[in-house]
């Protein structure tokens, strides 16, 4: 099986764009950053939510606390994983209880790696709110979910992948779609 990339759908600045506009969206939700914190999804939901916290602390001049969720023993297809699925860490270097949170991943699709994620914060404490951010929204939900923060909706067919590119993994930022074929 390959993936065969069939269109760049955004460049490195139209991320950032995508970013910054939803920095602005989320201050301005939260009416500043008190009681804020940004919780990114483990991989590539982590680099986006530091570029997001960069991005607010432009706005705001205050640094917004970060950390990072590993959702593998919460998935619901663990089985399906294989005998050693791939763990990363999880990092709150804050009490989540009273606090709002900005659950930042890279493309919101079927919805249950966020139902996933809510239970990780839920057995960490008890939050005020819970607010999703996500740089594409790609549709074909499987659960009543739905992101507050959204950068791009791409519409696609199922059989398609989007794929977010980051520095930290990829070694460039861009959003690309394509599908996985045999050979």
């Amino acid at each position: 099986m390959n993936f065969v990339e069939k269109a760049v759908i955004m460049d490195a600045s139209e991320m950032t764009r995508a970013l910054k506009r939803m920095a602005h969206e989320v201050v301005e939700a939260n009416k500043g950053v008190q009681d804020l914190v940004l919780l990114g999804i483990q991989r590539r939901g982590v680099s986006l939510a530091g570029l997001l916290g960069e991005a607010i602390k432009q706005i705001e001049g205050h640094e917004v606390p970060r950390g990072s969720l590993d959702i593998t023993f919460y998935r619901d297809d663990l089985s399906t994983l294989g005998p050693a699925p791939k763990v990363s860490s999880t990092e709150m270097p804050f009490d989540v209880t009273g606090k709002i949170i900005i659950l930042v991943d890279d493309v919101l699709y079927t919805g249950r790696t966020v139902r996933a994620a809510l239970d990780v914060i839920m057995d960490w404490g008890r939050p005020a709110a819970i607010r999703l951010a996500v740089l594409v929204d790609r549709g074909h939900r499987e659960l009543p979910i739905r992101p507050d923060f959204v950068g791009k909706n791409v519409p696609t067919s199922q059989k398609e992948i989007i794929k977010v590119k980051v520095k930290e993994f990829d070694d460039k930022e861009e959003v690309t779609v394509g599908e996985v074929v045999e050979g």
